[in-house]
């Protein structure tokens, strides 16, 4: 049998961010199979944990949306406590709060904490290619009953762009290609270490 080979230690934590449909929890899972020394939190998965297994349009519906953008705040505020190593699959509002008349503002409280403690990469996907991924999901509640899905990710890209540390501009590429190209820089920026066993 071959021997395993070790997976480099990993040194920070690592968020990725972006629009709905741009790849985020496939790019995370082919993330965490490269090098196994990380821990895969979904803050999707923990905010569905938190509500006692409430899918998201559920709790859209129960708490509104100001109310699903605290309960995020709080998740995260746990996933980023992690000292290292934890890989965020964050959600596509992570840069979003509501303000006083329910509309959308960058969101300063999550987006100094995911910058503290993580190193974040925004997965950018040209609007049309998230469109057709996100079409008639029924696991994905509505955005807004006034904007539409362009004009919402227009205004969110440049909030994307200003939390990340890098933007990825994924193209036609292969998972394989940007988990390779998000490795490659998470170490450049000191997030890998010497190599360690990966954990059984």
């Amino acid at each position: 049998m071959k021997a395993r080979q070790p997976h480099p230690a990993v040194q920070r934590n690592l968020a990725l961010i972006g629009g709905r449909g741009c790849g985020k929890t496939s790019l995370a899972k082919r993330i965490a199979r490269d090098n196994r020394n990380f821990t895969l939190l979904s803050l999707d998965v923990l905010i569905r944990t938190e509500m006692g297994g409430l899918g998201i349009p559920e709790i859209v519906e129960q708490e509104g949306w100001g109310g699903f953008r605290e309960i995020e705040f709080r998740v995260l505020q746990r996933a980023a406590a992690f000292e290292n190593g934890a890989l965020l699959d964050c959600g596509g509002g992570i840069v979003v709060d509501l303000d006083a008349e329910g509309r959308e503002q960058l969101s300063a409280r999550k987006v100094d904490l995911l910058r503290e403690r993580c190193l974040v990469v925004y997965l950018r996907r040209d609007t049309g290619y998230l469109e057709s991924r996100i079409a008639d999901d029924p696991a994905r509640p509505p955005l807004s009953g006034e904007a539409s899905f362009r004009e919402i990710m227009e205004r969110r890209d440049p909030w994307y762009e200003s939390t990340a540390h890098w933007v990825l501009d994924c193209g036609r590429r292969s998972k394989t290609a940007l988990a390779e190209e998000v490795l490659a820089e998470f170490a450049r920026r000191g997030g890998l270490g010497e190599a360690i066993p990966a954990p059984a």
